[in-house]
């Protein structure tokens, strides 16, 4: 199911990571309804939930190696043990791409997504035609297609990605749709540290420009993508279908959650698991089994309950973001 076409209105965009994207297919508004990842669910019994990060929910092949525990010293100085978890970078239950239209006449099936201000759209070759009236204000250069032969200016090469995928976009690569093929780098693995038992801070504190979690099917969550250099450079850089992107830094990682994720479903009707931030708290679905969304969420996006205690739900996919920040001291990440 894709994204219903929305009337394209002007807007201040939000998202991308470092200027590179790639993940790509087809979508819904509905967070948790997408098809676009082999079914990888777990059921679990709702009051024998382990509080805190539960080794045993990672989806089969999202990790390089067995997870291991280990001492550590969190983010606000205190030393604990954290579990060390390398993942393979790349979805685990889910395919990649794909991301730009290479026609404007391609539909939405053959393209990815994109978000603006709290709306999700299909990058399909009508929006490729309509970035003049939907960037209005923002200049005269929102071209990026051939008129003659209706083909997309569309990264297409390793030397292309690195040019446009920088915040500083080369001029020859401006006026492009920005994705890059994981073949151009390999599957970046990553290894994050997080507290067996989350410590909770007195204060929250930023999310910054880090990445801040991993889900459960073996990628990770990336921070806001910026948005400057975006519209300076009259590049689009679409994701696939799950929120996703690749760019040469950081290899493929999500920077929305469109319902790929959601793995572990929760028997009480609670939003499904999709992963652990770095603080150790779970995340979850932003909808609950009903379609309803959570009303007593703090400024990170967090709540407590009997089950599962403290944990965030995850914010919309248009909103550029998963949680707000941070209420627990966080481990590391290594890549």
């Amino acid at each position: 199911m894709k994204y219903p076409k929305h009337v394209f209105t002007v807007a201040t965009f939000a998202l991308l990571c470092l200027l590179l994207s790639a993940c790509g297919g087809s979508s819904s508004n509905d967070e948790n309804d997408t098809d676009n990842s082999t079914d990888t669910t777990i059921d679990t019994t709702a009051d024998s939930e382990q509080l805190g990060l539960n080794t045993a929910y990672f989806v089969e092949n999202a990790l390089v190696s067995d997870i291991t525990t280990e001492d550590c010293t969190l983010s606000g100085g205190t030393e604990t043990t954290c579990y060390r978890i390398e993942i393979a970078g790349t979805p685990a239950d889910a395919d990649i791409g794909p991301f730009c239209p290479q026609s404007t006449t391609d539909t939405a099936d053959a393209a990815g997504i994109w978000l603006e201000d709290g709306e999700v759209y299909d990058v399909d070759g009508a929006f490729i035609l309509n970035l003049q009236s939907f960037y209005a204000g923002t200049g005269d250069e929102w071209i990026l297609y051939d008129a003659t032969t209706e083909e997309v200016y569309v990264t297409d090469s390793e030397t292309a990605c690195r040019a446009a995928a920088v915040p500083d976009v080369a001029e020859e690569y401006q006026n492009y749709c920005v994705e890059c093929d994981l073949e151009y780098f390999g599957a970046t693995t990553h290894t994050f540290l997080i507290p067996t038992t989350p410590v909770a801070l007195i204060s929250s504190e930023s999310i910054g420009n880090g990445n801040l979690g991993v889900t459960l099917n073996g990628v990770v969550l990336a921070p806001p993508a910026p948005v400057d250099a975006i519209l300076s450079n009259y590049t689009i850089a679409a994701f696939d279908d799950c929120g996703g992107h690749v760019n040469p830094f950081e290899g493929y990682h999500y920077h929305a959650s469109t319902g790929c994720t959601e793995v572990v479903e929760q028997t009480d009707g609670h939003g499904a698991l999709l992963g652990y931030v770095l603080d150790g708290y779970g995340i979850y679905a932003m909808l609950d089994s009903q379609g309803n969304e959570f009303d007593d969420l703090d400024e990170c996006r967090g709540h407590s309950d009997e089950t599962r205690d403290y944990h965030y739900h995850s914010a919309s996919a248009g909103e550029n973001m998963f949680i707000g920040c941070y209420s627990g001291e966080q481990g590391s990440i290594e890549n």
